[in-house]
C-alpha cells in the first residue's frame, strides 16, 4: 500500500508540473471550450494528423496512470466506476486552475474527457490485473486466502480412579467379637463354623480313647520284651 501511495505522490507532481506551468506562446490562441466534441472536431480540421494524435494521445496518456494507480489503493467493490468518477473530478479541478490562474491555458471539457477515457483504458489493459495481484500479496481476500489450519490439541486420557482393594471379610472369630461389642448375636455362618470344628474335636477324642481301650482289654497279650 505505501509504494502505492508513493507512485501516487510521483504522478502529482508530474501531472501539476505538465498542467500547470504556464505557456506564454499560447496565450493568444487559448480560449475556455464548454461544448463536448468541439475541440475533437478542431483538431480534425484545423491541425494535421500529427498533431491531432499528439494533442489526443497526450490527454489519454495523461489519464492512463490514474487507471493503474488508484485500484491499488480502492477496495475492490465498484472499483471501475470508483476510478472513471474520481479521474473525473481531479481533471476538471486541473482544468479549472487552469483557466483561472494559470497564463496560456484555458478549461477545456474535451479534455477532461480524453484524460478519464484514458484512465478507464489504463484499467481495462494494465490496472484490473495488477491490482488483483497486488491485493493477493499484501492483503489477501477472503477467496484468495487460504484458512490456517487448526492446531489440534491432544487428547486427554480421562484420569482413572485408583481401584479400591476389596475389604477382607471377617473370619468366624472377629465376626463373633463384633457381635459381642456390639451386643448382638453371632451371625449363622459363624456359629456353623464353630459348631464343625467342635464335633470334630469330639469324634477325633473319641477315636482316640476306643484304641486305649482295645489296648487294655483281657487277654491280649503284651508284646514280649526286648533281649
Amino acid at each position: 500500500m505505501g509504494v502505492a501511495f508513493v507512485c501516487l505522490v510521483g504522478f502529482a507532481a508530474v501531472l501539476a508540473e505538465l498542467t500547470l506551468t504556464p505557456s506564454p506562446v499560447s496565450a493568444d490562441m487559448a480560449g475556455s471550450n464548454l461544448r463536448p466534441g468541439h475541440s475533437l472536431r478542431q483538431y480534425a480540421e484545423d491541425y494535421t494528423f500529427l498533431a491531432a494524435c499528439k494533442q489526443i494521445g497526450g490527454n489519454l496518456l495523461m489519464g492512463a496512470p490514474f487507471g493503474v494507480i488508484l485500484p491499488l489503493l480502492m477496495p475492490p467493490r465498484h472499483r471501475m466506476v470508483r476510478v472513471v468518477l474520481l479521474t473525473a473530478v481531479v481533471m476538471t479541478l486541473v482544468e479549472l486552475a487552469q483557466g483561472a490562474m494559470v497564463e496560456g491555458r484555458a478549461f477545456d471539457v474535451d479534455d477532461v474527457i480524453l484524460n478519464t477515457s484514458g484512465a478507464l483504458i489504463g484499467y481495462l489493459l494494465l490496472g484490473r490485473r495488477v491490482s488483483r495481484r497486488f491485493h493477493m500479496l499484501s492483503v489477501p481476500s477472503q477467496r484468495g486466502a487460504k484458512p490456517e489450519p487448526e492446531q489440534r490439541k491432544p487428547k486427554q486420557k480421562p484420569k482413572q480412579k485408583p481401584k479400591q482393594k476389596p475389604e477382607p471379610k471377617p473370619g468366624p472369630k472377629a465376626a463373633r467379637k463384633t457381635a459381642r461389642k456390639a451386643g448382638k448375636p453371632a451371625p449363622k455362618a459363624a456359629l456353623a463354623k464353630s459348631a464343625g470344628r467342635l464335633s470334630a474335636r469330639l469324634r477325633l477324642s473319641g477315636r482316640t480313647a476306643a484304641r486305649r481301650l482295645r489296648r487294655l482289654r483281657p487277654g491280649r497279650r503284651p508284646a514280649p520284651p526286648l533281649p
